[in-house]
């Protein structure tokens, strides 16, 4: 589905003038934004691209994944990455590796909580969001090897 569609569906219920009241903007930017570009039309110069556009394209600038982690808890749930098992390595090596890197991070996590509590014995803010970064690798980790398992990467015989 293009972003503009998405754009689209989502304004339908509250409305484009609603939404963009809401938003402190034109209904006529809103619009814009459901409308599917067209081939002469330059988005870089139309100053209506829309937002989620705008979003991709940081993420792709800067590949830094807390941007869509961000937007993922921001609407209640969660991004998780399915890294890929490396195809030089064997079945065994690919889910060795893989479990040994869910109990690093793991212990990781650990780790961010007990230094959290370890001073004053309770966790602010700052603590937190590195307690959150940590749970964010652990999970990418444990769904990476659950999809792999899933797909059938580990096909692991023994003798």
């Amino acid at each position: 589905m293009k972003s503009h569609e998405i754009i689209r569906q989502a304004v339908e219920e509250p409305g484009v003038k609603a939404v963009a009241a809401a938003m402190k903007l034109s209904p006529a930017l809103v619009y814009k934004w459901c409308e599917m570009p067209t081939a002469g039309d330059d988005p870089e110069q139309s100053g209506a691209r829309n937002p989620l556009d705008r979003v991709r394209d940081l993420y792709l600038l800067t590949r830094d994944i807390r941007v869509v982690r961000w937007l993922c808890n921001e609407a209640g749930g969660f991004y998780v990455a399915s890294p890929v098992p490396d195809p030089t390595r064997s079945h065994e090596q690919n889910i060795f590796t893989q479990t040994r890197t869910m109990m690093k991070e793991f212990s990781e996590l650990l780790d961010a909580v007990d230094v959290s509590l370890a001073e004053d014995s309770r966790i602010d803010p700052a603590e937190a969001d590195h307690i959150r970064e940590e749970w964010e690798h652990l999970k990418a980790v444990a769904e990476g090897f659950v999809v792999a398992c899933e797909k059938g990467h580990y096909n692991v015989r023994r003798k």
